[in-house]
């Protein structure tokens, strides 16, 4: 299957960017997509507390280098 830094993994990088988890969707991973979705989207839902937002902000950066550095161990 396809290694880190493959074409697919760029895709996933990219997914990441507008919607945070779709990345990991994209590479069949379900759950880390969840976590990642629920994390960002609730941070960014509370960002008048600051501390959420940027919880959230790190969070988002984190699925896109998550994504483009999966490598697949089949």
């Amino acid at each position: 299957m396809a290694g880190q830094g493959s074409g697919g993994n760029v895709i996933a990088a990219i997914c990441n960017i507008f919607f945070p988890g779709l990345g990991q969707l994209v590479q069949g991973r379900v759950l880390p997509a969840i976590i990642f979705a629920i994390v960002c989207v609730g941070g960014y839902a509370l960002w008048w507390l600051i501390i959420p937002a940027i919880i959230a902000g790190i969070f988002h950066l984190y699925s896109i280098l998550d994504a483009a550095t999966y490598k697949n161990d089949n």
